[in-house]
């Protein structure tokens, strides 16, 4: 449904890429979850209008910053870019009104807010699906939203550690000295978000057979039971509960962190076939022999493991993973400067370079990792400044130059202060 817009790509030749070219996304989400799951969806090509409050999204401000006035950090920037915002105040009649209006004309709704926040302002599911009835109404919660499952916790927030911790991805992580421990990135946030643009893609080819929309609802928590699976099956059929496992795995060996001269390396060779090369490799083929089932190289994993750490403690990461990289799964536990030197993240465009806020520099940011061979997507330009978009959007809803005005002078929208922004952009 969605029609080509109005200076799309600020610093680009206004053509979008990706498979979703004619897909509109009403973003009203903010924080981690909700904006990640947009910026998939901005990655793979769609329109994605960011709806923001006057004041912005909160993680505006957040750091790190290349200069102290600028418009956004760049936090920011990495999940926010490829988008377009405007501002408009949806604690008005007139904000909700043109909402509406936007939704009218949209393909998709993406909202991270509480449960019953859009009910009060007049924008339930409810509501927009009589404005819009194809329209596919996602939202990303805590604990869900009541319309795809009740949840006695639906009123509760929560964020990427709540997640992590109640749906049992922390109670395997860590050591025995270190107790419970979140996975480093905020995992409780993006797999959701993932989860949610597999759901809305999956509304959005169901519209096709049936011409209806439908709600998508994920649940931060359930989605990351998802990715914790492994935990309900030791429990509903071996009866086992799970501990924190540290860098080692229950039912293989070697599939462990081993030391090196300058850090350290994963090595998995679970298989007799793998276990068989590392060992030749370590010119231990005594321990092969010794050890030829992989049950019986996890019975003595305790044993097996110093030997191997004593081995790869002689060589550098990078001797390594060139030794080993070619017939045993190996690699180097990289630090993001390790990152930014491998030639690997470079060639497959997982560090593009973008400008940043309105400082005129330019930084690199995460790419997107799914490669389209005929329709790609990508990073293809900044997040916007707040506002920036107001007026086209607004112009594309069919507004006349007075009534802009008109909105702008009793601020029920507003646009950019960051910079001027022109009638062409």
């Amino acid at each position: 449904m969605a029609r080509q817009s109005e200076g799309d790509d600020p610093g680009t030749d206004g053509c979008r890429a990706g498979p979703l070219t004619d897909v509109r996304v009403i973003d009203l989400t903010q924080m981690l979850a909700g904006p990640f799951a947009t910026m998939v969806l901005a990655d793979l090509g769609a329109d994605v209008i960011k709806v923001e409050r006057p004041q912005g999204d909160l993680t505006r401000t957040n750091p790190p910053h290349l200069e102290d006035d600028e418009a956004y950090g760049g936090y920011f920037n990495s999940v926010n870019r490829n988008k377009r915002s405007i501002v408009l105040d949806l604690k008005s009649e007139e904000g909700v009104s043109t909402l509406k209006d936007l939704v009218a004309d949209a393909d998709v709704l993406v909202e991270n807010f509480r449960v019953g926040t859009m009910d009060r302002l007049g924008l339930s599911y409810e509501t927009l699906k009589e404005v819009n009835p194809q329209l596919v109404y996602a939202s990303i919660r805590g604990f869900g939203d009541p319309r795809g499952g009740e949840s006695p916790h639906a009123d509760r927030p929560a964020f990427d550690i709540i997640a992590q911790a109640m749906g049992g991805l922390m109670s395997i992580t860590g050591t025995e000295e270190s107790g419970p421990v979140k996975v480093g990135p905020g995992v409780g946030d993006i797999f959701p978000a993932v989860l949610c643009v597999v759901g809305v893609l999956s509304a959005l080819h169901d519209r096709e057979r049936t011409g209806e929309g439908q709600y998508v609802d994920v649940g931060m928590v359930d989605s990351v039971l998802s990715l914790t699976e492994r935990i309900v099956h030791q429990y509903s059929v071996g009866g086992e509960v799970p501990g924190v496992q540290g860098n080692t795995h229950p039912l293989l060996f070697p599939f462990d962190r081993f030391e090196a001269q300058d850090g350290y390396v994963m090595i998995a060779a679970p298989t007799n076939k793998q276990w068989r090369a590392l060992c030749e490799h370590m010119d231990r083929p005594d321990l092969a022999n010794q050890y030829p089932d992989e049950q019986d190289r996890v019975d003595y994993a305790d044993d097996l493991r110093p030997i191997v750490r004593e081995w790869t403690g002689d060589h550098t990461k990078d001797e390594l993973f060139e030794l080993l990289a070619g017939d045993v799964p190996c690699g180097p536990v990289n630090t993001v400067e390790d990152v930014f030197e491998d030639e690997h993240f470079y060639r497959r465009g997982m560090l593009p370079e973008v400008e940043h806020a309105d400082t005129g520099e330019h930084v690199r940011l995460a790419g997107t990792p799914i490669k389209l061979t005929r329709t790609p997507g990508g990073v293809r330009h900044r997040a916007p400044l707040l506002g920036e978009h107001t007026r086209a959007v607004l112009r594309e809803l069919g507004m006349g130059a007075d009534e802009i005005e008109g909105m702008l002078d009793r601020e029920v929208a507003t646009e950019s202060s960051h910079r001027d922004v022109t009638d062409d952009e």
